[in-house]
């Protein structure tokens, strides 16, 4: 999770920023939020770069096998080797086997599929999940990014940053809706970070999809900071509006033992 300064020390930082580093970190935020990939012409009208610098880039990180291409279609997508990085952020192996019998137990107590994830960059990963039992449920991929704006894990760790912290990393935010539910914009999503906070756990309820429903809660290490969520998911048949709530605080038990094991 990045420092929380406040929004003076962030502008003199500016004069030190490497305008070609600016671009490929703006190339891998990209490629991690399209998972199908992107070919070389998508990812230059996207980024409104040269095309040139793009292949450049794109051809660099997959030398150093955070990107991989496929031949075929000629589409560049993000590579495994970034969640390695986001599991060193972290805390490594130390997070993800903490978190494996309290991944356990959460699925087993409420019966839905659980999961632990983390910020990166401009949007959210699965580090890990364990799914639940039943016949129809929410599965997602290891490593998949998730969008910041309707996701509960997102929420959990967001509200817990400093006030100046949230405003300017919420200013980054496209607030695209994706339901009749989704929050549309920055003052709303500042005073759920708020919300949120206040009673130790994030909804999302039906924000994403209207098909299933999530409560998250945050994991903190030995240092204080929000560096993971623990959420469940379900299906909005099971995963009630009426039941969130409840949910919720059961997530946050089984989040704080998480914590205490890291330290907190």
């Amino acid at each position: 999770m990045p420092a929380k300064k406040s929004s003076n020390q962030h502008s003199s930082l500016h004069r030190y920023r490497v305008p070609i580093l600016d671009r490929t970190l703006d190339l891998l935020e990209l490629l991690t939020r399209q998972p199908d990939g992107m070919t070389l012409t998508a990812m230059t009208e996207s980024l409104k770069m040269p095309k040139n610098s793009v292949f450049r880039i794109a051809s660099t990180l997959t030398l150093r096998g955070y990107a991989e291409r496929d031949e075929v279609t000629k589409t560049y997508r993000a590579s495994r080797k970034l969640l390695s990085l986001g599991y060193a952020a972290v805390g490594g192996e130390r997070l993800t086997q903490a978190a494996a019998p309290i991944l356990m137990a959460l699925r087993d107590a409420t019966g839905e599929t659980a999961l632990l994830g983390t910020l990166a960059g401009s949007h959210g990963v699965v580090l890990d999940q364990i799914p639940s039992s039943h016949p129809v449920k929410v599965v997602v991929e290891i490593g998949h990014a998730f969008t910041l704006h309707t996701a509960a894990p997102a929420k959990a760790m967001l509200a817990y940053w400093s006030a100046d912290a949230q405003k300017a990393f919420v200013q980054q935010i496209k607030f695209t809706k994706r339901t009749s539910r989704t929050i549309t914009s920055a003052k709303a999503y500042l005073q759920e970070l708020k919300a949120t906070k206040a009673q130790g756990y994030a909804l999302d309820r039906g924000e994403e999809s209207e098909t299933f429903a999530c409560a998250a809660a945050p994991v903190f290490d030995h240092r204080g900071n929000a560096v993971a969520s623990l959420w469940i998911s379900g299906p909005t048949d099971r995963v009630t509006i009426a039941n969130l709530d409840k949910l919720g605080m059961q997530v946050k038990g089984f989040a704080d033992q998480l914590s205490r094991k890291l330290g907190h």
